[in-house]
């Protein structure tokens, strides 16, 4: 176990920094940069460009180099916690993403808790009442979550709530509050527009996974050594949950390796729409004016965590499931 920990380790280094080259290359095809889009921005307003300015701007963040320079300069930094600076932002990328990565992982770790919470029960009650009543009915609630798109269900509630009860429930706070160092009643303000992300954002997920859940507990329940179980007079509860519900979470615990990156990204296309301070619009923002360093930096630490998310997830599903074996007795 520990050799393929090691190797896994080891094998995560030359992953990151093909990503890395990767990330980096995407980000500067677009032709100019950062600087350049924003003269043609300043020109098509009219108004006039401070050539000294743009020449020492693009000499001090190394805009001037070649691609490889500007890549190794960004990297280094990177390893060494300097995430760069935001040209759109004129501000240190730390500080940019700020209290954005609090709210984004509070909104995005309650949703998966209510994911959870809903779809667990709801999974079980299907598989074991299979072709019942209640099963259709959550079946057809199942498909129309997977069916609605979560941003049409945020413009849904947003028009609702605007027309029967003439308020906003954009954004996760009240309007005093933006930009205002964190108090208990900032906090209080929080909690209480979380509940309506949290609803939208985790529709399509609890849907999914309440499908998921059915479908791999049928197809344990079928198995043999459900029989043997029951023949030798175990209850139908202890014999479902110590056995065939916890051999049907491997797909749950394989998910690890998206879990991980998605509580940091958040619902982007939703995040627009309820006009959410968390990091998916300020990453796409990033793309589209090719702040480099924010969008490159935020993209590498979502591939830092999706590979530990899936050296995680294969730990667990080994402890999980006696019949995956790691290591060199694994192909035996």
């Amino acid at each position: 176990m520990w050799a393929y920990v090691i190797r896994r380790l080891i094998l995560m280094i030359p992953t990151l920094i093909i990503i890395s080259i990767v990330v980096f290359t995407i980000i500067q095809l677009p032709p100019g940069d950062y600087l350049e889009s924003y003269i043609a921005e300043l020109q098509s307003q009219g108004e006039s460009v401070d050539k000294q300015k743009i020449a020492f701007l693009r000499e001090e963040y190394g805009l001037d180099k070649s691609m490889p320079e500007q890549y190794f300069t960004w990297i280094t930094g990177f390893l060494k916690g300097d995430l760069g600076y935001s040209f759109e932002y004129n501000m240190p990328v730390t500080e940019v993403v700020g209290d954005r990565m609090y709210l984004t992982i509070l909104v995005s770790t309650v949703t998966i808790i209510f994911t959870w919470i809903i779809a667990f029960p709801i999974g079980l009650y299907s598989a074991t009442h299979q072709y019942s009543w209640g099963d259709y009915g959550l079946t057809l609630i199942g498909f129309i979550g997977l069916a609605t798109p979560n941003f049409l269900l945020a413009l849904v509630l947003l028009y609702l709530a605007n027309v029967y009860f003439g308020t906003s429930i954009g954004g996760l706070m009240d309007a005093q509050y933006i930009n205002q160092p964190w108090s208990w009643d900032k906090f209080v303000s929080v909690l209480e527009h979380l509940w309506i992300p949290v609803i939208v954002i985790g529709t399509s997920g609890t849907a999914g996974m309440i499908r998921r859940i059915r479908a791999n507990l049928l197809d344990e329940l079928n198995k043999p050594y459900v029989v043997t179980g029951r023949a030798k007079g175990l209850g139908e509860t202890r014999l479902l949950l110590k056995y065939p519900f916890r051999v049907s979470l491997n797909f749950f615990i394989a998910d690890i390796g998206n879990m991980l990156p998605s509580i940091i990204s958040g619902a982007e296309v939703v995040a627009l729409v309820l006009s959410l301070p968390t990091t998916g619009p300020m990453l796409l923002s990033a793309l589209q004016s090719q702040d480099m360093y924010l969008a490159g930096s935020f993209l590498m630490f979502l591939a830092l965590l999706t590979v530990i998310g899936v050296l995680i997830s294969d730990l667990l599903l080994a402890v999980l499931d006696p019949r995956i074996r790691l290591g060199e007795g694994a192909t035996r």
